[in-house]
């Protein structure tokens, strides 16, 4: 095994769009799970371009993450919500939906919630 292990989410293990063509997930397996970047475009919105992927109500994942840019708002399923911006650490649990605010894409980093993350439900 590596000491140390360098990646370029560039060049990602996988990538997944999310419909509409409303941005992407890009991946990188560590070995010990994976991490992802997601670029959320402008009128981004997860019930509308994640949901019919997941196939849930709402957002099951649970993310601990970074927002890089741009601006994006959560809400929980109990009402309670966030809007996080540039350098803003994130951790939102399952039971989520969430949109892009402004019309800058939202680009984050997530090495937790990401692993089935826009992934069709089997």
């Amino acid at each position: 095994m590596a000491a140390i292990d360098c990646r370029n989410f560039d060049q990602p293990d996988e990538t997944r769009p999310f419909v509409g063509g409303m941005g992407r997930l890009d991946l990188v397996d560590t070995g010990d799970g994976a991490v992802g970047r997601a670029v959320f475009l402008p009128g981004w919105k997860w019930s509308e371009h994640v949901q019919p992927l997941a196939g849930t109500d709402s957002c099951r994942a649970d993310h601990t993450g970074y927002v890089v840019s741009g601006r994006m708002k959560v809400v929980m399923d109990g009402g309670e919500s966030a809007e996080f911006g540039p350098g803003d650490y994130m951790r939102v649990h399952p039971g989520h939906n969430a949109w892009v605010v402004g019309d800058e894409p939202c680009v984050t980093l997530d090495w937790t919630g990401f692993s089935d993350y826009a992934k069709p439900s089997d």
